[in-house]
């Protein structure tokens, strides 16, 4: 009896390798001769992949998964190609679903590989990544101890996120700093706001995109239409991509449409015919004639770096700050039947003027490095300001005329706390400028060209 259940038996690599060469022999029954040739060395492939599973069978250390097996394999492949081409359990595949809702827990940090290492794009504002001082470039050598060596994109986003209030601890390499920093971050539930705006000064406006959700070319319109009530006339616009690490192409397509009247956005390439795809700009009902300014830095990549190439080709919009991360290409999700998806790049992203942003990045107009500014009460910090009367030792108070005739007007409690925000809200601003050289310089760019556009 145990003969001839031991004449049954067949190996699991020997049924795959059978399963696998029944699907060839079907292919190349009607492939040409070109094609048989490539499918000879196909199955030379296969039947050694067929002989290393069975030696795993047989002779591992101990028994193994055979799935398991298969699923390495399957990511290994992929894995091969590019730091973005990936195989996602089931799991995993809801994990990405998620990211495009903005809501998650997690640490808040974009990711890809860069030459094997795992690398932060950037970390997203105001997240807990954010807070603790996680930088764009940053190597992630170790989460929770365990190497990330070998480790992919979805591996890695797995063990960073986790349940609002635990901690992960991440071992990063900056360049710099002479050797490795440890974090141990706690997990928060991230609610990524797409879209912030203020007024910097009258007459010129400042928005901030984070990522692009699925609602951010509907956040922008409000912003703009909010920020050109305040302003009238509007005389500029600061647009902030930086350390905006991409999503949704269709949103990037949107955003760039708000400022152009017609033309090429972006256009993709690849092998097949789907995958040559262009998308033109249509005629606003709203135009917004007033000089623009991107701003965008290493950790801007994708999406962002679509907007920014877009605008600077039709010259609607100077560009200025540092050359974008260079991510350039395009990711197809592909589900499969059991839950799981193959996310493979299929094609790239090129500027209408056709630069290829892949791997290289857009460079800005005006190259402008950002400056870490030292505390405000150091010898360094305070020369660039200048002392005025009231900072003098024993200065002569003022007569508090404005507050006098506050008085006279028969001024109310209401209107005191309205001019008690407004000086918040300047100093706020006042704040921003001086701890961001970038900004400040974008904001200057913007007077200059108003002034050079005023009739003579």
């Amino acid at each position: 009896m145990g003969k001839n259940k031991k004449k049954l038996f067949i190996p699991m690599g020997l049924l795959v390798f059978l399963g696998l060469w029944g699907i060839f022999q079907g292919i190349t029954a009607y492939c040409s001769e070109e094609k048989k040739s490539r499918g000879d060395t196909i199955f030379k492939q296969l039947k050694l992949f067929s002989e290393v599973l069975n030696l795993v069978e047989d002779q591992y250390v101990e028994p193994v998964d055979d799935g398991k097996l298969i699923r390495g394999a399957i990511k290994g492949m992929l894995q091969s190609l590019d730091p973005h081409s990936t195989y996602m359990t089931p799991d995993e595949y809801k994990e990405l679903q998620v990211e495009t809702r903005g809501s998650f827990g997690g640490i808040g940090i974009e990711i890809t590989i860069r030459d094997g290492i795992l690398t932060v794009v950037s970390p997203i504002e105001g997240t807990p990544a954010d807070k603790a001082g996680i930088k764009a470039n940053d190597q992630i050598i170790k989460i929770n101890g365990e190497s990330t060596k070998d480790m992919s994109i979805t591996e890695a986003v797995k063990r960073l996120r986790g349940p609002e209030g635990t901690k992960v601890r991440i071992t990063i390499i900056r360049e710099g700093e002479p050797k490795p920093l440890e974090f141990e971050i706690v997990r928060a539930l991230i609610h990524i706001q797409s879209v912030k705006y203020r007024t910097l000064e009258p007459g010129f406006g400042y928005v901030r995109i984070a990522s692009f959700q699925s609602d951010t070319s509907q956040q922008l319109r409000k912003a703009l239409d909010v920020l050109e009530q305040e302003n009238k006339p509007m005389k500029g616009l600061i647009l902030d991509l930086r350390n905006n690490p991409g999503g949704l192409l269709e949103q990037a397509v949107q955003v760039s449409d708000e400022f152009l009247e017609s033309g090429l956005i972006v256009y993709t390439k690849g092998r097949k015919e789907e995958q040559q795809m262009k998308f033109e700009a249509r005629k606003n009902d709203k135009p917004h004639k007033y000089p623009i300014v991107v701003l965008v830095n290493g950790g801007s990549a994708s999406a962002s770096e679509i907007v920014a190439g877009a605008l600077q080709d039709h010259k609607v919009a100077l560009v200025l700050g540092e050359p974008t991360f260079g991510k350039g290409s395009v990711q197809t999700v592909i589900p499969l039947e059991d839950g799981s998806a193959v996310r493979l790049t299929t094609a790239l992203y090129y500027t209408p003027s056709g630069r290829s942003i892949q791997a290289k990045g857009i460079e800005p107009d005006i190259y402008v490095p950002r400056e870490e500014r030292v505390a405000k009460d150091t010898d360094q910090t305070r020369s660039r300001f200048s002392i005025r009367e009231k900072d003098l030792p024993g200065h002569m108070q003022g007569d508090g005329g404005g507050e006098e005739e506050l008085k006279k007007e028969g001024d109310t409690s209401q209107k005191r706390r309205s001019i008690g925000a407004k000086t918040k809200q300047l100093d706020e601003v006042q704040r921003m400028l001086e701890q961001d050289n970038q900004l400040q310089r974008a904001l200057d760019l913007l007077k200059g060209l108003t002034i050079l556009a005023k009739p003579s």
